[in-house]
């Protein structure tokens, strides 16, 4: 999919939603707020970006359920980041095209240039919380790219990867308490605001970091035996030189029919899930130990330090060295 604009060719201005649209609510007016089109895909659907006063400190918060202004915006992308929390939820969402199920418990994370689209109901929960904010808010210090930072690291998985993970039932309440506290800040303003706000963000994004790393964790607790006994094997020889065949003829089925299986299932294929999981514990490893990155490539799984550089860097935008200095 094309995802290329120009927003210096086009003005900025705050009336996404037609004054006479049938919708209304606190979160359409953030939306007016905070977001301004600047340009469209490649496929045609428009790109918002945030919408910047100085005065302002760049975070959009709302309470859900305000309905989502369709058709006034319908189908879209963003420049920025967005975090949806589904406390209750009964709907549906689209991204790049692939359908989704929301239910209770759901978090979204929407990274730029993903195409956004709500199903039939118009809103995709029926309580709970959504924060938009530009990268450079938090990635000071870190680089170029927002892709190294390590608190923004679950955005940039990608389209074909997970972009739903799972509150559990006993850490829900807590979750809307922190969306809650971000939003009193946000909204009142009061002598140190911003340092708390950024405060506030920084917990949920500590938060949606954790509940990523957890993504097999949860896969594997799930009532699916395959997904089970993949993950397992993947815990257990990850450090190894574990492969889709290997792991294939463990259980006694052919590559293609479990790479089949498990992306079906889950959106990534089994060399991803090994990748991701050679990554997470290089990640803690760079930040919690003074190990060399060759002897953290051995832990991992990667005798040769040159593929393991090359295979972070590919994930992360930065080398290991540059995100052990970040």
């Amino acid at each position: 999919m094309s995802r290329s604009w120009d927003p210096t060719k086009l003005g900025h201005t705050l009336s996404l939603v037609a004054e006479d649209d049938e919708h209304s609510g606190e979160f359409v007016e953030m939306i007016r707020r905070f977001s301004v089109p600047v340009g469209r895909t490649g496929d045609g659907v428009t790109v918002y970006g945030f919408g910047r006063a100085a005065e302002v400190l760049p975070i959009g918060s709302a309470r859900l359920p305000g309905p989502v202004p369709q058709p006034g915006i319908g189908a879209h992308a963003h420049d920025f980041l967005v975090l949806c929390y589904a406390h209750r939820a009964d709907a549906d969402v689209r991204i790049d095209g692939r359908r989704w199920t929301v239910t209770d418990g759901d978090l979204f994370v929407f990274a730029p240039g993903q195409v956004i689209g709500y199903g039939g109901t118009g809103r995709i929960a029926d309580d709970g919380w959504v924060v938009w904010f530009p990268a450079d808010l938090v990635r000071s210090g870190v680089g170029a790219s927002w892709r190294s930072h390590p608190l923004l690291f679950p955005f940039a998985r990608g389209a074909d990867r997970a972009q739903r993970l799972r509150i559990p039932p006993a850490e829900r309440d807590a979750w809307m308490a922190r969306f809650g506290a971000l939003d009193t800040e946000v909204r009142t303003r009061a002598d140190g605001y911003r340092e708390a706000s950024i405060a506030h963000l920084t917990l949920l994004l500590v938060g949606l970091a954790r509940l990523s790393a957890e993504v097999g964790d949860q896969l594997r607790s799930a009532e699916e035996p395959l997904l089970g006994a993949v993950f397992d094997l993947i815990e257990q020889r990850y450090h190894e030189g574990i492969s889709l065949a290997g792991i294939a003829a463990e259980l006694a089925l052919t590559g293609n029919h479990l790479t089949t299986v498990v992306r079906r299932k889950t959106g990534r294929t089994v060399q991803q899930w090994i990748t991701q999981r050679r990554m997470q514990e290089a990640r803690t490893l760079l930040s919690e130990t003074d190990l060399t990155v060759a002897a953290i490539s051995r832990r991992v799984g990667y005798p040769d330090v040159s593929y393991f550089i090359k295979r972070f860097r590919a994930e992360h935008a930065v080398t290991p060295a540059q995100w052990r200095a970040a």
